[in-house]
């Protein structure tokens, strides 16, 4: 038996791949790994910049990883619609969200040329906006970073732009920067 590769201090290939609800549905129709070698590295970069700081201090217990790489399999999961509900599986923007990091697509394109790559996680028993002005505070060098709701898990990438661009979104899920702008010049280092 093989053990996952480590992508950090603390997270295994295994974890950043396969923690979705739709992976946890569908395992055996979906390939969850990465092919691209870049995007293995940009995992890490992920991992080492951003997440091991973050389960440093708060702990791999009350760490959550909700969604973290998203394969060309997850990605077709996540965009059919559940026979039971008729919704889709899943809000995904795989080309600019990130997750699918340096993967290619049919025509041998990125799917998102930003780079990079994103997870969506939570800190139990911590709300998400705290979370946020923690990684404010910490500076630490994120891209991009998706604020849904004091009670929802945080999306955060990390690539070569270091854009530290902070967007929250309406319950429609329409990006917004309303509520946020004490966030927003932090993160540009206004304030």
């Amino acid at each position: 038996m093989t053990t996952s590769p480590k992508c950090g201090k603390y997270l295994t290939l295994q974890n950043f791949c396969t923690c979705t609800q739709t992976y946890a549905h569908f395992p055996d129709q979906i390939a969850p790994y990465p092919v691209q070698p870049q995007t293995l590295t940009a995992i890490a970069d992920l991992c080492s910049h951003i997440l091991d700081p973050i389960i440093d201090n708060f702990g791999e217990a009350r760490f959550n990883l909700t969604y973290g790489f998203c394969s060309a399999d997850l990605k077709r999961f996540l965009h059919q619609k559940d026979p039971l509900t008729h919704q889709k599986r899943g809000r995904i923007d795989p080309s600019r969200d990130q997750h699918m990091s340096y993967e290619l697509n049919r025509c041998g394109r990125l799917y998102c040329d930003r780079g990079g790559a994103a997870c969506d996680f939570k800190i139990l028993d911590l709300s998400s906006d705290r979370l946020v002005v923690w990684i404010l505070d910490r500076a630490l060098p994120f891209d991009s970073l998706y604020f849904y709701g004091c009670d929802r898990p945080i999306h955060i990438s990390y690539g070569p732009q270091h854009k530290r661009a902070i967007w929250a979104f309406t319950d429609k899920g329409t990006p917004t920067r309303q509520g946020i702008g004490y966030w927003v010049e932090k993160a540009a280092g206004i304030r």
